[in-house]
């Protein structure tokens, strides 16, 4: 049935399209990323993430600070930054590996540049580290969790990492995309050890976070795509893991979202087998390769957040406009369904275009 009238805070309003439950109105978060404010000028320049977002009138999220602290015993990390790169040295009895970042002013973030494991050596020395890992509850970081919630109020939702699974851990981190598939195909035993001493460690992180966190929702930082792993790979490799942390978040009675942030459609099917409560940027093609469509279809019992693709937003509002009306009317209904930017919305796409979208979907007559 249409909905014309505001009775949700947009708490609420994030709360009932998790549960796939009737909204007033569609729930529209764009994400603004530590970039988005740089960026800014004329009446805009200065203004924090925060204030934008009052401006455009968002239905916004809050990431809240993880709970548990990792400790070591037998092993260590040694870190430190020099002129926009920082060096870290995994540190282990048996050797020692080295990851390098360096951060880009562009996007306001941290990009691997030289990952630590490289080799079968590399494999052994961080499946020691990882065995030494254990993680505790932060009691210190628990009282900023729980403060940053309250201070959310109704104003927004809040989420926390849960972590993420092994593999996408080395693909993205510990080995990069093209080494981990070299390793996995020169050395599977032993990958697949890693990959058992890093879930361990995962799942105790995961379960003190599910124990302890006040986040509405916790979010598995997966960052998905048939792009960087087979849709075989993903099922034998991936999904055991996921769902292993699935299984462990609705046991505790907790929301569990997957960040799925490229294409899915291979695998929606798997996804859909899968205890969870959504799927956050969902992306539209051509830079995803999901509809709305595609993925009410597959999984009608999941919350999708996203709907759109970067590019997109590059364009007027009416172009905008009329791209997401096309994937809405398409929908059977509109329960379990946020639009936002999917990926972070391009600095280019200026506050008022953002602002005429979220106006047109807070007025849309969702089918609730």
């Amino acid at each position: 049935m249409p909905t014309t009238l505001t009775t949700m805070t947009p708490r609420q309003r994030w709360q009932a399209a998790v549960a796939c439950e009737p909204v007033d109105r569609l729930p529209f978060w764009p994400k603004l990323d530590g970039a988005y404010p740089h960026s800014r000028g004329g009446r805009f320049a200065g203004l924090n993430n925060s204030q934008l977002h009052d401006f455009i009138g968002s239905d916004r999220q809050v990431g809240l600070p993880s709970v548990a602290r990792r400790t070591l015993r037998r092993c260590g990390v040694e870190k430190r930054e020099e002129g926009g790169t920082e060096i870290t040295h995994y540190v282990t009895p048996g050797g020692r590996l080295r990851m390098v970042r360096r951060f880009d002013a562009g996007s306001q973030s941290w990009h691997p540049i030289e990952h630590p494991v490289r080799d079968r050596e590399g494999i052994a020395i961080m499946a020691e580290w990882y065995d030494d890992c254990r993680w505790e509850l932060d009691a210190g970081a628990l009282q900023e969790a729980r403060a940053a919630d309250r201070a959310a109020g109704q104003t927004a939702a809040t989420h926390s990492s849960a972590g993420k699974s092994p593999l996408m851990e080395m693909l993205e981190y510990t080995c990069g995309p093209e080494q981990t598939h070299y390793l996995l195909a020169d050395h599977p035993a032993e990958m697949a050890e890693l990959m058992a001493r890093m879930q361990r460690a995962q799942m105790e992180y995961l379960a003190l976070t599910a124990d302890h966190q006040p986040a509405d929702s916790l979010w598995l930082i997966e960052d998905t795509s048939t792009t960087t792993v087979s849709a075989r790979q993903y099922r034998e490799l991936n999904l055991p893991h996921v769902r292993q942390c699935a299984e462990l978040a609705r046991a505790a009675g907790r929301p569990m979202i997957l960040h799925m942030c490229g294409h899915l459609k291979a695998i929606l099917g798997d996804l859909a087998t899968l205890p969870v409560a959504g799927f956050e940027a969902f992306t539209a093609p051509p830079v995803g390769n999901t509809t709305l469509g595609d993925g009410r279809r597959a999984c009608p019992d999941k919350c999708l957040v996203g709907g759109t693709h970067a590019s997109l937003w590059m364009e007027a509002a009416e172009g905008i406009i009329d791209f997401i009306a096309a994937r809405l009317d398409e929908l059977p209904h509109h329960r379990g369904v946020v639009v936002s930017s999917a990926g972070v919305m391009p600095p280019a796409c200026g506050p008022e275009t953002i602002k005429a979208v979220c106006d047109w979907v807070h007025a849309y007559p969702a089918r609730v």
